[in-house]
């Protein structure tokens, strides 16, 4: 008897799908979920119920029904596909330029949810092949009516330094409906919010697993301590390796002659973002913020038309549009800029810091929204969380710095502060597709990326 003999078994059969069913319900770690061995079967073995209902059996020699044929490989798709993206695998698309020249804006990427584990859907109820919104963007594509705790399955590893992650925008939770990629809290902090709002709202507000999905480089874990020092990151005092891809601007000044634009194309660069002054100032003319990675720079700097090349560094106070309104903490007490930053220690889950009014600013979000406090400052300067005075404050899960590659074009922990552990979605795979926007077909799709490793 061989394999496909033995499976037509019903008894084989029943046994094969009871076992993987088992297997995810122990993962899954609902227990109530072995009800469904029930199903299982009555599916196999006694066939009491019709459970496939949309599903016809056709009499031999009877013509079949292409309508219903489709419908039964719609359902079907519409089931597995949902079932790994829920638990496995989903794919995601690069939308800026913020981890360039890493991942290119056009990457089209699957994501392992499986390398920190997948998250249990909080907001079960969403349309297939949706994330928040419907196609068109006007419209939700889920119901809150259903809102289950946040419980993450076990997983290959955890998110360590130096990581490309997936998660879900920290300030996602609040968009304004016509400028929904815009950060609602920034704004509010820069232009107020009621203009924020009689402009661009009405506000909305989505769950934490309903957030638009970012995908930085971890650069920080919980328990480290962040410095960074002249665009440099520093990890508890020692510099932190500079991986490769990761890029700063640099004022590029040349002898009154363009770059071969063929020559800027070949390094890499992305042409459809760069600048060119050709005035004549002190330091022009040339690219005031070309993005180079340490090999790009050393090429740059022998090309014969180049005068100097010098690395753009932010000190205090920050260049516009820069301003401690947009640099986190967003207090002025705090003389941070994007490339000068810091010390910063990353909460872990299980310890304790002191609280005060010049620390505050760190850590509010986290207990008011991440971890849903009640947080509020007395007239006197008394920090109360749930109505009682607070000197301290014991974190509930881990928390991560992130930061895009492009270090001088990338809206990242910097500017809005913590990734908790609770928003983590998964790692970048594999690129499966690869389009440059600012080409034509077909010189547009990145061969060389298609089903290359991350």
């Amino acid at each position: 008897m061989d394999l496909k003999e033995l499976y037509h078994n019903r008894w084989v059969r029943f046994g094969f799908w009871a076992l993987l069913y088992l297997l995810w319900v122990i993962w899954l770690g609902n227990y109530w979920w072995l009800l469904g061995l029930v199903v299982i079967f009555d599916h196999h073995i006694t066939r009491k119920v019709k459970w496939l209902f949309w599903k016809k059996e056709y009499k031999e020699g009877e013509k079949r029904n292409v309508i219903l044929d489709w419908v039964d490989a719609i359902i079907f798709a519409v089931v597995v596909v949902t079932f790994i993206n829920i638990f496995f695998f989903q794919a995601f698309k690069i939308p800026s330029s913020s981890m360039e020249s890493s991942l290119l804006t056009g990457d089209h990427l699957f994501v392992s949810k499986l390398a920190y584990g997948p998250r249990v859907p909080q907001t079960p109820l969403t349309v297939p092949f949706t994330h928040n919104v419907l196609p068109g963007g006007r419209k939700e594509s889920y119901s809150t009516l259903i809102q289950n705790k946040y419980r993450r399955l076990r997983g290959f590893g955890h998110v360590e330094r130096g990581d490309y992650v997936v998660f879900g925008f920290p300030n996602g939770d609040t968009v304004l409906a016509k400028a929904p990629a815009e950060d609602y809290y920034t704004m509010c902090r820069t232009a107020g919010r009621d203009y924020a709002v009689s402009n661009f709202g009405p506000v909305k507000v989505r769950p934490m697993d309903k957030k638009d999905h970012y995908v930085k480089r971890c650069v920080a874990v919980a328990g480290d301590t962040l410095r960074i020092i002249d665009g440099r990151v520093h990890i508890d005092g020692q510099p932190q390796e500079v991986w490769d891809g990761v890029q700063s601007s640099y004022t590029v000044i040349t002898n009154g002659q363009k770059i071969n634009p063929k020559n800027l194309d070949r390094l890499g660069i992305n042409i459809g973002e760069l600048g060119y002054n050709g005035g004549f100032s002190d330091r022009l003319p040339g690219y005031p913020a070309l993005p180079l990675t340490r090999q790009m720079l050393e090429t740059v700097r022998n090309f014969p038309n180049v005068v100097s090349v010098e690395e753009n560094i932010d000190v205090y106070p920050p260049d516009y549009p820069d301003s401690y309104l947009t640099i986190f903490p967003f207090s002025e007490n705090f003389r941070w800029t994007r490339d000068n930053f810091g010390p910063l220690w990353i909460p872990q889950a299980g310890v304790t810091v002191g609280l005060d009014t010049d620390n505050l600013p760190l850590y509010e979000r986290i207990i008011r929204d991440y971890e849903h406090n009640d947080l509020k400052v007395d007239a006197d300067g008394n920090i109360l969380i749930n109505g009682e005075v607070a000197t301290s404050y014991t974190f509930r899960q881990d928390y991560y710095f992130m930061m895009g590659d492009n270090r001088h074009n990338s809206l990242d922990s910097r500017y809005w502060g913590f990734v908790p552990e609770d928003h983590i979605v998964g790692k970048p795979s594999v690129i499966w597709f690869s389009v440059d926007r600012n080409r034509s077909f077909p010189d547009n799709i990145r061969w060389r990326r298609i089903f290359k490793f991350v």
